[in-house]
């Protein structure tokens, strides 16, 4: 609060001026043209609120001289603050400074000066300060109240009502919800169960790959019910159907389903080029993570060509995948489900994760961010072949690495499995000139540090593509091309 607006004690030897404005009770008088305006004072005055007790006397009448200024009246409203031309200061203490020496004109008396007062003047604004506060907040409420009751609509609250929202609220395609909505009824959920007396199994995930009722998941999902099991496939509608196993690459980890008795409008989902995925691209994954079904998480490509050699756990033979390794969260039961690019195509199929303390699997403890996939342009040629013979068809290049060795490239062995050749006679190996002892360390475009990595990269080709091999024999680097061969089924 600014002093200027308390009182100050007035000197018993100078009239007081009056506190606050009046009415008069004669009309002032209209000064000529000629008449020189009054001198201004110094005094900052401001305006105070009316006090009815202050009532300024009567102002007799007076015989105006004509070359003089006429008398200034109080009826002209103070100002709220002071000139500008040159304001006095007030003095410590004080927040209205003493008024300029009054000489009365023309003989007029003076109204006489009310007592001063200061702490019941300043406990006089302030009460005055807390009444307009009440006031303007009663107003307020007041105005609040009164724009309720018309329903006046210039008047508008600043709060929505639940009845205001959107009666329908769609999502922008691209968004995960709408490739998530659009994608769901295409992904199923697997309950695999074995032939043996203890009907053990388990729950993993697939996608429906044409209308004829393939489904296309994971090897490792179905293993257990190959032989004599039975195998039910759930959509997310609830609708269960028998399914039999077409086929399954073990190598490869993937295998193909029919439904008994597909029903009609499946609608597959589509297929991406996982050739061109890259590093950074969005990632949704859905599956039936611990059998909680139709769940889907979101994360990026966190690289791409990572060998990869996983097994089931039941002893079979691994397989090797150059994987989309993606931070989505994956875990068990997630296996053969689909990993979705932002567009809502097929890029890879979710088969294996790496756990804290342990290697690559298909059944580990829990998602680190370390998830796998087998990329969809792989899938696909798999499918293909599955549904047309049943068995799988593998390329090959007709020698045995040493599949233990890291980091130094892919040792041709010394001899193969049973005691046979390490490099089959006249097979692709042979006749670009590899022998036992040879260090491939390079496949194509990509560098070869261990026997899986050169199994992946050799399995995402076809029998029949040429590929430039980079080896290594007694310190000396060379080069050599190699037809791929094949090999059907899995042994």
């Amino acid at each position: 609060m600014s002093t200027e607006n308390e009182g100050t004690a007035v000197p018993a030897d100078h009239p007081a001026a009056p506190s606050t404005p009046s009415t008069p009770a004669t009309p002032p008088t209209t000064p000529s043209a000629s008449t020189p305006a009054p001198e201004p004072t110094d005094a900052p005055t401001v305006a105070q609120t009316p006090v009815p007790e202050a009532t300024p006397p009567q102002t007799p009448p007076r015989t105006p001289a004509p070359a003089s200024a006429p008398e200034p009246t109080a009826t002209t409203p103070l100002p709220t603050a002071p000139p500008a031309a040159t304001p006095t200061p007030a003095a410590a203490g004080a927040g209205w400074p003493p008024p300029p020496p009054t000489v009365p004109a023309w003989g007029t008396p003076l109204p006489p000066a009310p007592p001063a007062s200061p702490r019941r003047r300043t406990g006089g604004l302030v009460a005055a300060v807390l009444v307009a506060a009440l006031v303007a907040g009663g107003i307020g409420g007041g105005i609040g109240y009164w724009a309720a009751e018309r329903g006046d609509e210039t008047v508008s609250s600043t709060t929505v009502s639940s009845g205001e929202a959107p009666a329908s609220f769609k999502r922008e395609p691209g968004t995960v919800a709408a490739v998530a909505a659009k994608a769901l009824p295409s992904v199923v959920t697997i309950q695999a169960k074995s032939g043996g007396s203890q009907g053990e199994g388990g729950t993993g995930t697939g996608f429906v790959y044409d209308q004829e009722g393939h489904i296309v998941t994971n090897n490792h999902v179905v293993a257990s019910a190959a032989d004599g099991g039975t195998l039910s496939v759930t959509f997310p509608d609830g609708k269960s159907y028998d399914a039999q196993v077409v086929g399954r690459a073990e190598g490869y980890d993937v295998a193909v389903l029919k439904l008994t008795n597909a029903p009609k409008g499946l609608k597959p989902l589509a297929l991406g080029d996982s050739d061109k995925v890259a590093v950074g691209d969005s990632t949704i994954a859905i599956g039936a993570p611990f059998g909680l079904s139709n769940t889907v998480t979101t994360g990026i490509i966190s690289a791409k060509n990572r060998p990869v050699a996983s097994g089931d756990g039941s002893g079979g033979s691994n397989s090797y995948m150059s994987a989309l390794q993606t931070d989505a969260s994956i875990n068990p039961g997630n296996s053969g489900g689909p990993l979705l690019d932002a567009s809502g195509a097929v890029i890879g199929i979710n088969s294996a994760i790496q756990s804290a303390g342990s290697g690559f699997g298909q059944s580990q403890a829990g998602s680190i961010g370390l998830g796998f996939a087998i990329p969809v342009n792989q899938a696909k040629n798999v499918a293909q072949q599955l549904i047309r013979t049943g068995k799988p068809v593998y390329p090959v290049i007709g020698a045995t690495v040493n599949m233990q060795e890291q980091g130094e490239g892919a040792t041709i062995a010394s001899q193969g499995s049973g005691g046979t050749p390490s490099v089959t006679p006249d097979g692709p190996a042979a006749k670009a000139g590899l022998k036992a002892g040879d260090v491939i360390t390079g496949f194509g475009d990509h560098q070869i540090d261990s026997g899986p990595t050169l199994i992946s990269e050799i399995w995402t080709h076809k029998p029949g593509d040429q590929v430039k091999i980079t080896y290594e024999r007694d310190g000396k680097t060379s080069t050599a091309t190699v037809t791929l061969g094949e090999r059907t089924g899995d042994s």
